[in-house]
């Protein structure tokens, strides 16, 4: 009878642990030379993190590899990153065979691809990284919700028929100020009173602010105007105590921040918010592409059977690539730059979507050089893509205008 083959991969790590993290319980292999194959689990409370350590060292285990699930992976990087060399693996990247799901043998899977050299840690940041990526997302949570509750007060404006949207470019500027606060202030307003709080800039002509303010309002709307302006401030109060500890955090940053303002749409919040998402430190990423790659800006590879099949960008930091798509669009309306011109130049063959993200890759590609060679953005200027093409767009013309002359 024929022997079963058994596949047999090298082994790199001499002895490792893989851990099959949840929210309240870690389940743990580990195996290698010299070492029985065992599997414990452990609480996800700091004294058994601590045990699982002990444990850890006393086998004499030097790698661990972990899925980066949620946020649960992060307390059993605090009790462990100073002692072992920890994988933080993608999920996506690591799937056991279907039909064969559990704890322990996901745990042993992970042992086993650790051994063999088959893993890609993710990239984690030093702790003040860490930290500056926390109060940036914190604060652009705040300013959506700050954005949500603006909304919602216009559309109680819209209940109470007082159509200002209509009438101001921003409801919520000098002019929509003073009229908001002279409504909710009053018992009963008068529209003609309000005119004397509009700014002379204002477009609108005084007799359609007149019909605008023009509402019925009740105690109700009141109330609700009331509480959301109340809610609106609280929040303001809260970005700014995040913005003053985010500036402090900044503050050994602060070479690459003045840098990476040099950017066309790069400005100083945008630069708080590259450097908290991929660090100071470049050596992380082999290469430009591979920052790209890891952010999610640049098209995926998807060929079979000799066809190119969609390439659309991969999966990756989406904080990251929503910043760019920000950066992008403000980079796109600066006024005789590189950006701005690249962004014309793609808008009309392949769309204002795709110019926008490739305009954030360009920026993210300019962010690894200024970062890694402490130099500012090299402006090439409106004229560069002509310049560039001038040569061939000088044949491409003489060749339509032969065609024209011989017909």
């Amino acid at each position: 009878m024929k022997e079963k083959e058994v596949i047999e991969f090298e082994q790199v790590v001499e002895c490792g642990s893989g851990m099959d993290v949840h929210k309240d319980i870690i389940v743990a292999t580990i195996q290698g030379k010299g070492i029985k194959t065992q599997t414990k689990s452990f609480k996800s409370f700091t004294s058994s993190l601590i045990k699982l350590r002990e444990w850890l060292l006393k086998n004499k285990v030097t790698h661990v590899a972990m899925e980066s699930t949620g946020v649960y992976w992060k307390p059993v990087f605090n009790v462990l990153g100073d002692d072992f060399m920890i994988l933080l693996v993608n999920a996506r990247h690591v799937k056991n065979v279907p039909g064969h799901k559990t704890d322990k043998k996901d745990s042993r899977w992970l042992a086993k691809l650790l051994l063999s050299g088959l893993l890609k840690g993710s990239f984690i940041p030093e702790r003040r990284i860490r930290e500056l990526r926390d109060l940036t997302r914190y604060k652009t949570k705040l300013t959506n919700q700050i954005s949500a509750e603006r909304n919602r007060f216009q559309k109680i404006l819209e209940d109470a028929n007082i159509k200002l949207s209509s009438v101001l470019n921003d409801v919520f500027g000098a002019t929509g100020t003073k009229i908001i606060n002279h409504i909710l202030s009053c018992e009963d307003y008068r529209p003609e009173q309000l005119l004397q709080y509009v700014h002379g800039r204002v477009k609108a002509s005084r007799e359609d602010i007149k019909e605008a303010l023009t509402g019925y309002i009740t105690p109700h709307h009141k109330f609700m105007l009331k509480t959301i302006m109340g809610n609106i401030s609280k929040v303001e109060s809260t970005v700014s105590e995040v913005e003053a500890q985010i500036n402090n955090c900044i503050e050994p940053f602060k070479i690459e921040q003045e840098l990476l303002e040099s950017i066309p749409g790069v400005g100083k919040d945008g630069a708080n918010k590259i450097i908290a998402e991929v660090g100071v430190d470049m050596e992380q990423f082999p290469d430009q592409n591979h920052l790209a790659s890891w952010a999610g800006v640049c098209p995926g590879s998807n060929e079979s059977a000799g066809k190119n099949k969609s390439g659309r960008i991969t999966y990756g930091n989406k904080y990251l690539r929503s910043l760019l798509v920000e950066c992008g669009w403000a980079a796109s309306r600066t006024k005789n730059t590189y950006l701005s011109a690249k962004y014309k130049s793609l808008a009309g063959r392949r769309g204002k979507k795709k110019a926008i993200i490739a305009l954030g890759h360009k920026i993210l590609i300019a962010t690894y050089f200024i970062i890694k060679d402490k130099v500012a953005f090299n402006e090439l200027g409106a004229d560069h893509l002509n310049n560039f093409r001038r040569d061939r767009l000088i044949a491409y013309y003489k060749q339509q205008l032969e065609k024209l002359t011989a017909a």
